[in-house]
């Protein structure tokens, strides 16, 4: 009981004076200010300093965070731009192939065409040698058969037997005349 009225001394203003123990009024805000002021070095020794540390390993890390994007945005830049003449020259390179490729397409198209020519001429000569040598095995043919029809009707109208080897070259060669003639 002492002790509550001990406390209860203290904390009752006195008539007319100003009680610091008073929680009311100027005794309020100057105990503020006394346990503010005891309690500044201890929480900027162990807390501010802590967060001032924290925020500034933070910026620290910021910085390099954006320092690395930075150069990660330059390094994508020059590969980017490595790229597009990567590409530039791989354009030009196909352009090129295709040129050339076209080139040897045509090449190759003149000489099929040219080698079907030469071909179809040769087999057109052919043809034609080959017609040409039936022609004359049949004119042949056919003057042999005018010759032995001549020497048949010959030794019917002399009435005598003609088909000596001479008679044979005489009618040949009036029928050879006969040809040259008409040509």
């Amino acid at each position: 009981m002492i002790h509550s009225t001990f406390l209860a001394s203290l904390a009752a203003p006195s008539e007319g004076g100003f009680n610091p123990l008073h929680v009311g009024g100027a005794g309020n805000f100057l105990w503020t200010l006394i346990i503010f002021a005891a309690a500044l070095y201890p929480m900027w020794k162990m807390v501010f300093s802590k967060i001032t540390e924290a925020m500034e390993h933070r910026d620290a890390r910021a910085g390099e965070a954006i320092i690395a994007a930075e150069r990660a945005s330059k390094e994508a830049e020059k590969s980017r731009a490595a790229v597009e003449v990567a590409l530039g020259e791989a354009h030009a390179e196909a352009a090129k192939l295709m040129v050339g490729a076209r080139e040897r397409a045509e090449t190759r198209e003149r000489d099929i065409v040219e080698n079907a020519k030469s071909e179809a001429t040769a087999m057109i000569e052919g043809a034609r040698k080959t017609i040409q040598a039936e022609q004359d095995k049949a004119l042949s043919a056919i003057r042999n058969e005018v010759v032995e029809l001549s020497l048949q009707a010959a030794s019917q109208v002399l009435g005598r037997s003609v088909g000596t080897e001479d008679d044979r070259r005489l009618v040949s060669e009036l029928v050879s005349g006969s040809k040259a003639g008409q040509a």
